[in-house]
C-alpha cells in the first residue's frame, strides 16, 4: 500500500491530531481509523458517475507515534466496485495537502 507516513510525534501531538480527525473526518468503528472525504471534483471519471458508491474517501491511521494517510481513494459503501483504486495525482495533492494542512493548524513541528 502506498502511503504518506509522519512520524517521531510525541504523544501530546497524536492526540492533537486524534482531536483534529475526530472533527474534520469520518470515524471508523476502529478507534485509530479515520476516514476523509475526497471533493467530488476530484473524483475520477469512474468515481463520479458512481454516486451510489459515495462517499469516496482515504484512510488516516493514527498510532502511538505516527500518523500514515493511505494513498488509496475507496468506497465506504461496498469492496465489490471498480472505482476504488490508488489515487490520481490531483487526489494526492490533496491528501497531500490535508496533511500537512492539518501539521499547520496544530502548530505541530515536524
Amino acid at each position: 500500500m502506498r502511503t504518506y507516513l509522519i512520524d517521531e510525534l510525541s504523544p501530546s501531538k497524536t492526540e492533537k491530531i486524534r482531536e483534529f480527525l475526530g472533527e474534520h473526518a469520518i470515524r471508523s468503528t476502529l478507534d485509530q481509523i479515520f476516514w476523509v472525504r475526497i471533493p467530488d471534483d476530484l473524483l475520477s471519471e469512474m468515481q463520479f458517475q458512481h454516486s451510489q458508491c459515495k462517499p469516496h474517501v482515504f484512510a488516516v491511521e493514527l498510532g502511538p507515534d505516527w500518523v500514515k494517510l493511505e494513498l488509496f481513494v475507496r468506497t465506504l459503501k461496498s469492496m465489490r466496485c471498480d472505482c476504488p483504486g490508488y489515487c490520481t495525482g490531483q487526489q494526492r495533492n490533496f491528501i497531500l495537502n490535508f496533511a500537512d494542512g492539518m501539521i499547520e493548524q496544530l502548530n505541530i513541528d515536524t
